[in-house]
């Protein structure tokens, strides 16, 4: 059985606690977890799947696999890049549902804000936003099918 949403934010949480709150590892952690992030194809980096609301250029697309989303991101910055994969992490390979209502608490879990500053917390909620928007209209897609 695959974890839900909260046990991978759990999960999230307890690798951050490892860095005892250590601003400079938190923040190579976040890099690292970016660089694991699937290479997104060029094709997919297109204007209408920028995220608007992000300092940074953040790239984000969702397809419907089956009757799960499945997210590709990237973005321009390594710590960018490190977020958005957590994102993916979470929430790729869920039902739209299950995106639309994930309580997404890991950030303050991780205490985020401190080691991200405003702008990436705002660039942050921005792409969580996009991530339920798309969960949104996959939900009702699959609403009108199936009527």
């Amino acid at each position: 059985m695959s974890q839900s949403v909260n046990d991978i934010q759990d999960e999230i949480a307890e690798e951050f606690s490892m860095l005892d709150g250590n601003l400079e590892m938190t923040i190579e952690y976040i890099m690292e977890l970016g660089n694991q992030l699937p290479t997104m194809p060029e094709t997919l980096k297109t204007e209408d799947n920028i995220v608007k609301g992000c300092q940074s250029k953040v790239w984000l697309d969702a397809k419907i696999d089956g009757d799960k989303i499945a997210f590709a991101a990237d973005s321009n910055t390594a710590i960018t890049k490190g977020l958005v994969s957590i994102l993916v992490r979470i929430l790729s390979n869920r039902t739209p549902q299950e995106v639309v209502d994930a309580d997404l608490f890991f950030i303050e879990k991780i205490g985020l804000n401190r080691f991200i500053g405003t702008q990436r917390s705002n660039g942050l909620g921005a792409m969580m936003k996009q991530m339920k928007i798309y969960g949104l209209a996959y939900s009702a897609k699959r609403e009108s099918q199936s009527n």
